[in-house]
């Protein structure tokens, strides 16, 4: 009896450390199971899975290289665990930083205290040909309980989306303003890249100091007039624009400056965040010029009938290179015409005459006619400014025609006349000196 008592227990303490193997082995299956295929309740419950760090997610496209990637998990045992580790697994064409067919892990940078979350940050290449969608992904996360001996081993199925990447830039669809008048100003918000944005609501900053005070740009739109100062765009979608449309009034001593000015964004990106950049649109100030023509008439000017005018500049830049065409109107058979009058400075008033001639035989009475002012502007855009008018042409009169003709009988008389003295003259002359 004594023997086989021993026997036994000699027995027992031989499979004991089997037993015990065996039981922290079953213990090492706790968590979500040994495979994604198997969810008991353990220690650790996923929470979320996406590209960025911890506290900032980030859009991210097809090509993009060591992309940070993080696993937030929650420790929702009664005990803290450490030595947490993380290996991920994502489909084609995703990879570990470290090259292709690299295995990608991640170590926790402290412990997990009962109650607590914490996160695994991955980093990860993207291939080009991947896609803007969503993708499955594993992660399998090792860890031990304090006080314990053993590992513990949990996985977790989650997707993911590859987002796309947004790029906001502005510009102005015109970008000249005309100093001293107000201006119709459309500015285009668009999105060059590949993930839309959403609840777009675009600020104008009107005064220096609704800027933040780090800016390393200067503005002067303090100066100008924006009746508008908030615009709802709504969405933009990827590759695609929307426009706003702001008035904007500029004082005359603005002219020949640059407009600044500053523009607050906020949307939503593709995770739902929200985000606002600041950018600035820049405008040319052009001088302001205010063309009129008057005093437009027909006059005789030794005997050829010209038609006149005069044009005033009441703006505060000079228009450069002018031109005056005189066009015909209906059924006018005037000649256009066209004269260089050079520069048309301010509040100087700059007489244009224009001689009359016809297609075919003249005409008298009423025409129609447009006097076209032709110029530049001193960004050297051409600018034409039509007027249209009735000029009378009247026809020569009688006196004028019977004063030529006389004219033409009088001066072969008086022709003659000299002739006949002289050769009378001559005559004498030879009487006196023959006798």
């Amino acid at each position: 009896m004594i023997n086989s008592k021993i026997l036994f227990l000699i027995i027992v303490l031989l499979f004991a450390p089997l037993v015990i193997e065996n039981s922290f082995a079953q213990i090492s299956s706790g968590g979500f199971g040994d495979s994604p295929f198997e969810r008991d309740f353990g220690d650790i419950k996923f929470l979320d899975a996406y590209f960025g760090t911890l506290n900032q997610k980030i859009e991210i496209e097809p090509g993009d290289s060591s992309i940070p990637f993080t696993v937030v998990l929650a420790n929702v045992g009664t005990q803290d665990i450490t030595g947490i580790r993380g290996q991920l697994s994502l489909p084609y064409g995703f990879s570990g930083s470290n090259g292709p067919g690299s295995v990608i892990f991640a170590d926790s940078d402290s412990n997990s205290l009962a109650g607590d979350n914490f996160h695994l940050t991955f980093f990860v290449d993207i291939e080009q040909n991947a896609q803007i969608q969503q993708y499955p992904g594993t992660v399998k996360v090792d860890y031990s309980r304090l006080r314990e001996s053993g590992v513990r081993t949990a996985f977790a199925d989650f997707t993911f989306k590859v987002t796309g990447d947004s790029v906001i830039n502005v510009k102005a669809i015109d970008p000249f303003l005309t100093s001293l008048k107000t201006n119709d100003v459309v500015i285009e918000i668009s999105n060059d890249g590949t993930a839309p944005i959403s609840s777009v609501d675009v600020v104008s900053a009107n005064t220096q100091t609704e800027m933040a005070s780090t800016t390393s740009s200067t503005t002067n739109v303090e100066k100008v007039v924006i009746l508008e100062s908030n615009w709802d765009i709504g969405n933009i979608g990827p590759k695609s624009s929307r426009q706003l449309t702001a008035t904007v009034y500029v004082p005359e001593n603005l002219k020949g400056e640059t407009l600044r000015v500053p523009l607050s964004i906020s949307y939503y990106n593709t995770h739902g965040d929200s985000h606002t950049i600041d950018k600035i649109v820049d405008f040319y100030i052009k001088g302001f010029i205010d063309l009129s023509v008057y005093g437009v008439n027909v006059i005789n000017l030794s005997n050829t009938q010209m038609v006149v005018g005069e044009i005033i500049n009441e703006g505060n830049e000079d228009a450069l290179f002018g031109f005056v065409t005189l066009e015909p109107l209906g059924d006018s058979n005037i000649k256009t015409q066209t004269q260089f009058i050079d520069e048309i400075e301010i509040d100087a008033p700059v007489p244009f005459n224009i001689p009359l001639e016809f297609e075919g035989e003249p005409e008298y009475g009423e025409h129609e006619i447009k006097i076209i002012v032709r110029y530049k502007d001193n960004v050297r855009e051409e600018i034409f400014l039509p007027y249209e008018t009735i000029i009378f042409i009247e026809e020569p009169s009688n006196n004028e025609e019977s004063e030529d003709n006389t004219m033409f009988i009088i001066i072969p008389i008086v022709i003659a006349v000299i002739i006949g003295i002289i050769v009378f003259r001559r005559h004498k002359k030879q009487e006196i000196e023959n006798s």
